[in-house]
């Protein structure tokens, strides 16, 4: 699966809004700065025809989506080391599955978890809808991920069939988007 560029970009703008925006506008702040300025997720669909799947791969922030399942769950959750495993993975899974559904020509479908990484400030999850016997002719997302937390929240989502790639963004409140091909 293919991870964009968006990494250094991100950490790109972490940086300078921790390192720099402080001393720039205010000399040697001692107020902190907030933990980053962009709340942001982006989220690669890829449709496999050979194995006939869609492979979903979502990266956002580590601190927000601790901050999320936290809430979540009503308990600390700490993603770069965790107590136990096995129940973060279905905290990861389950977070995900209800902030983030997906529909093929018009039919939910399910989104097996796959795992998740740590990837510096990110976490990458990925999931795999099985059994998409022909390439989609249209691709439904509903993401709310995040949006309980920010309301600057942007989810990005980048689909793709059969070559054809296409791109969106829902900003705050909206949840809703499709592509067609």
């Amino acid at each position: 699966m293919q991870k964009s560029n968006f990494s250094m970009v991100a950490s790109f703008y972490k940086w300078f809004a921790i390192a720099l925006i402080p001393v720039v506008f205010t000399g040697f702040s001692t107020v902190a700065p907030p933990a980053h300025p962009l709340y942001v997720s982006v989220t690669e669909m890829d449709y496999n025809g050979t194995d006939k799947t869609i492979e979903i791969s979502c990266k956002v922030f580590t601190d927000d989506f601790e901050k999320a399942m936290s809430k979540a769950n009503n308990v600390l959750v700490d993603l770069y080391k965790p107590k136990d495993s096995a129940l973060l993975q279905k905290q990861v899974a389950a977070y995900l599955k209800q902030h983030f559904i997906v529909k093929v020509d018009g039919k939910p479908v399910e989104m097996e978890y796959v795992g998740h990484e740590i990837e510096e400030q990110s976490t990458w999850s990925y999931f795999q809808v099985n059994k998409v016997a022909v390439a989609p002719k249209k691709i439904e997302v509903q993401s709310n991920v995040f949006f309980e937390l920010y309301d600057k929240q942007i989810n990005i989502f980048h689909v793709q069939v059969n070559g054809s790639r296409k791109s969106t963004k829902l900003d705050y409140p909206a949840t809703t988007a499709a592509f067609d091909y």
